[in-house]
This record gives structure tokens, C-alpha cells and sequence, in this order.
């Protein structure tokens, strides 16, 4: 297998759209420690600037608090904004370094026109039954953030118009003469952005956060921004890969297309929008992942990791920002996880144990801005500040249809390399190492491991590491990678400056080479 020879000049630049946002289960639970943990730990190898999640507007925060009390002869009805639950979310977020995404939904109960819910956690989806009192709240709550944080903090986090009013699990209008699902997003819409407007002109709103199935909702919502002046400052949807569900207890079985499918994704609303008011603002993917349930099994293995390689590498000459769907397992919506890796959409499981994805992720962070080179297996990068080349390759994946993977999968490059010496780092994981899924099974899959077992699954987590110092050879390194199953690896090549003082000889550290030359003597 012949080398490929990486140009020593860059061929473009690498964005930073997969780190722009990052999904979170709803925003209550941000109040939970090992939710806070999580959070911490990937924003300390990874670092989102953005989280999305939903129910900020749920009765599970309890914003929205209408009352009755006595007022002189008569009574007093009124509501009341209630942010101490919210202050204490949005707290967290800041000081973890990340800020909102923020997603206008579900509807408070009090104010909704109908009882159907979504989730283990009852997520209201029906429409307001009074769209001015839902926009005073919408104005309210923005108005909040804004007093509270500063105008020039809060106009740099994108505020969305619910979640997947394509789907009648997110959106069930009905007994409140809104019409058809569509018309009565596209009221809801109305309503809100120009609420967010009301606060300051300068906040971004957007929408329709559209699931994967709802393409024929693209142009409609152009023409209802077109026609009414409707504000829209970005547009949004999901991507996943999945099919159909073959439910067992406790956990989903789904078949998965081929990676090229979540970038095919991820262009359909530039594709859609094409020749539309729309065709040139901001597109965010604000959720995605392989499959589209919180419990199947796929999100924990290495698998995933492979599979996704190639999406975060050229996800970002796509769309604006795609946020990966979620950053940790502590998520309720459907119900409390009966199992500790339960398929779980997290990068991490519960107790800060990392998955595949997660070092996927990490690896990412770890590259350079300039790109050298794409492959359908690599991604090679310099950090033209420092020299340092860094590699990202996989084992190409396919979908449930393909063919199965290889045991090994082989990389060979001929990489340019500053200076005469230089210093190698490669971390690796595959289908054995650096698999928290392949030590939990081996564990006998423990559903609720003990303290010896979490630090056990914790090492067993952690990439295998090798480091070593390559040849420079008329300024480049040869390397030659085999990667295992499912295998995504991490190389960093940095140039080195040596400062062996002349009188160290590592060869007499056991005092060998002394005594062969005082024997000489």
C-alpha cells in the first residue's frame, strides 16, 4: 500500500461548526451533580460555546405562574415569571464556559389549549390557548435573560421556536381552531420572534428545528417569512440515520444508513432554500447523532465514533453549526435508564465515564486550523503557530446494508514535519481499546456498577496511548498506522527542540557502558 504524500501547504481551513452547540436532556436536569460533573469534564477536553435542550419554558422549571388571590371585595388574577430554577440552569452554563442554545418549548400547562405531553417528564405540545398571554411570556423570559446577563452576552445565543413541530409527538394542535399542524407552527413562530424582537432587534430567533422527515416544511416556512416579514435571523433542523425501531425491553434495535446520509442531512435545507428570502442565512443542525432513541446500544460503541469521524470532518463545509445529540447520559425522556450503558445518546455515560464518541470529540479539539489534507480515512492538520501536525483517522464505516468492517484497517502518510527531530503522540480506540461498552460487558453488564467497577470502567475508557520519536527524513515522517475494528486514532506530531545536555549518556543509566570503558582503561 503506497504512502499518500500530504502537501506542505494548507489546502483550506477547518471550522469549528461541530463545536459550536451541543444537546443536553431538559434544562432541569442541569441542576443535578452528576449532570454539572459531566458538563464540566467536556468543556474541559472538548469546550461546546453552546447547549440545547428542551422544557425551559415546561412546568418543570416553573416559569410560567399564573395565581388567584384576594384583592380587596374581589379577586386579583394575574401571572407571575418565576426564574429561580432558570437563573440557577443558566448560572451553571456561564461558569461551565458554555452558554444557551436557546429553545422556546414545551408549552407551561396553564397556558396550554390541550393535555397531550411527550416524554417520560410530560412535556406539554400543544399550542397556547391564548397566543398574546405565550408571547407576553416569550418577551418576559427574554426580557430576563437579557436584564439579567447583559444585552451584549444574550445577542450571541441563538433562540430557536420549539422542537419538531413537523412531528405530532412535538406538536398536537387540536380544540383551539389553529388548524393544521403547519398553520398553527407557523402562528406559534409569528408570535414568538417578533416577541424576541420586542426585547432588542439585535437577538437572533430562528426556526423551524424540523425533524429529518419534514423537507416538505421548508419553502412553506420561506413563504411565510417572505409574505408576512416575519423576522428569521437563522434556520434549523435534525439529522439522524436510524430506521425504523425494533423495540425490546429497555432498549431499541434500529438499522443505520451509511454516514454520507447525516451530510446529506445536513444540506437539504440549503438545497431547499435555494432560491428562497432564505437561500443565504445561517443554517444550525441542532440535533444530531446515528439514531434517533435515548436507549440503543449503537450510541455506546466504538462503531459510533467511526461512523461520525467523517461527518464532524466536513460537516462544517455544510451548515453553520451541527450539535451533537447529547453531551451526557443523565436524560429522561424515556424514563429513568434502567441500565448503566443503556444506549444513551450521551458521549459520556452516567459518572463521568467516556464513550468512543466522546474521545472522538476530543480528538477533534485537538487539531489544527489548517488543513493539509482529506481522506475518506484521515483529516491531516498544523498549527501554523507552532508547527505541530496533527492526524485524525478512521476505519471507513457502513451502514447495516454494508458489508462488516475488517478486523484491521491500514493509513500511510507521508506527512511534512518542521525542524530535524521530532516527537510523536498517538492515541487510539476501536472495538477493545478505549471502550468503556467492551469492559461493562465483559463486567457481566452490572446495572448499577459499584465504586471498583466505575474506576475499572473508567480506565478501561481512556485511549491507549503510544508515544515515540519518528525519523525526519528531508523534512517529513513516514507513518504507517494500523487501526483495530471500528478504530479512530489521534496522532500529534510536534517539531523538537533538543536540550540533551552533552554529558547525559542514557546508555550508562544501569552503569554498563561506565564499566565496559573503565574495563577499556
Amino acid at each position: 500500500m503506497p504512502r499518500t504524500t500530504v502537501p506542505d501547504r494548507p489546502t483550506g481551513t477547518l471550522t469549528d461548526a461541530w463545536r459550536h452547540s451541543v444537546g443536553t436532556g431538559r434544562l432541569g436536569l442541569a441542576l443535578r451533580r452528576d449532570y454539572q460533573d459531566s458538563l464540566a469534564l467536556v468543556q474541559r477536553e472538548i469546550g461546546f460555546r453552546h447547549v440545547r435542550g428542551h422544557g425551559l419554558l415546561s412546568d418543570d422549571l416553573g416559569v410560567h405562574r399564573p395565581y388567584d388571590a384576594a384583592a380587596g371585595q374581589g379577586r386579583r388574577r394575574g401571572t407571575r415569571y418565576v426564574t429561580t430554577y432558570l437563573d440557577q440552569v443558566v448560572d451553571a452554563y456561564l461558569e461551565a464556559g458554555i452558554a444557551p442554545f436557546v429553545e422556546l418549548g414545551f408549552m407551561p400547562a396553564a397556558l396550554a389549549s390541550g393535555d397531550r405531553t411527550v416524554f417520560w417528564w410530560q412535556g406539554n405540545v400543544t399550542p397556547p390557548r391564548d397566543h398574546r398571554e405565550w408571547a407576553d411570556l416569550v418577551r418576559a423570559v427574554v426580557a430576563h435573560l437579557v436584564d439579567r446577563y447583559g444585552l451584549d452576552e444574550v445577542r450571541g445565543w441563538p433562540i430557536e421556536v420549539w422542537n419538531e413541530p413537523d412531528l405530532g409527538h412535538f406538536w398536537a394542535p387540536g380544540g383551539d381552531g389553529a388548524g393544521d399542524a403547519q398553520e398553527a407552527y407557523f402562528r406559534l413562530y409569528e408570535a414568538s420572534a417578533h416577541a424576541v424582537k420586542d426585547v432588542d432587534a439585535s437577538l437572533q430567533v430562528g426556526g423551524p428545528a424540523l425533524s429529518p422527515a419534514g423537507d416538505d416544511w421548508w419553502k412553506p416556512f420561506a413563504d411565510l417569512v417572505a409574505t408576512r416579514d416575519v423576522p428569521v435571523d437563522f434556520v434549523s433542523g435534525h439529522a439522524y440515520a436510524s430506521g425504523p425501531a425494533q423495540h425490546v425491553p429497555f432498549g431499541t434495535y434500529q438499522t443505520v444508513r451509511p454516514p454520507e446520509h447525516l451530510l446529506e442531512r445536513f444540506a437539504a435545507p440549503g438545497r431547499l432554500l435555494a432560491g428562497t428570502g432564505l437561500a443565504d442565512v445561517p443554517v444550525h443542525v441542532t440535533e444530531f447523532n446515528t439514531s434517533y432513541r435515548p436507549d440503543n446500544p449503537v450510541h455506546d460503541t466504538a462503531y459510533n465514533a467511526a461512523y461520525l469521524a467523517p461527518v464532524l470532518a466536513a460537516g462544517g463545509d455544510l451548515v453553520d453549526s451541527f450539535a451533537y445529540w447529547t453531551f451526557c447520559d443523565v436524560f429522561e425522556e424515556a424514563g429513568v435508564p434502567a441500565s448503566f450503558l443503556h444506549g444513551g445518546f450521551g458521549m459520556l455515560a452516567h459518572r463521568q465515564v467516556k464513550k468512543p464518541t466522546f474521545h472522538l470529540f476530543a480528538f477533534m479539539a485537538r487539531l489544527g486550523a489548517s488543513v493539509l489534507a482529506r481522506g475518506r480515512d484521515h483529516l491531516v492538520t498544523r498549527d501554523d503557530a507552532t508547527g505541530r501536525v496533527t492526524v485524525l483517522a478512521w476505519q471507513p464505516v457502513g451502514g447495516s446494508d454494508d458489508p462488516e468492517e475488517p478486523e484491521r484497517h491500514e493509513v500511510r502518510l507521508s506527512l511534512p514535519v518542521a525542524g530535524v527531530t521530532a516527537f510523536a503522540l498517538r492515541s487510539e480506540v476501536d472495538t477493545e481499546r478505549g471502550n468503556a461498552w467492551a469492559a461493562w460487558r465483559a463486567m457481566g453488564r452490572p446495572a448499577s456498577p459499584t465504586g471498583r467497577q466505575l474506576d475499572a470502567l473508567r480506565e478501561a475508557a481512556e485511549p491507549v496511548r503510544t508515544a515515540w520519536a519518528p525519523p525526519v527524513v528531508a523534512g517529513r515522517v513516514a507513518l504507517d498506522l494500523t487501526l483495530g475494528r471500528h478504530g479512530v486514532t489521534l496522532v500529534e506530531i510536534d517539531p523538537v527542540v533538543d536540550e540533551t545536555p552533552a554529558w547525559l549518556d542514557d546508555r550508562r543509566v544501569l552503569g554498563r557502558a561506565g564499566r565496559e570503558e573503565a574495563a577499556d582503561g
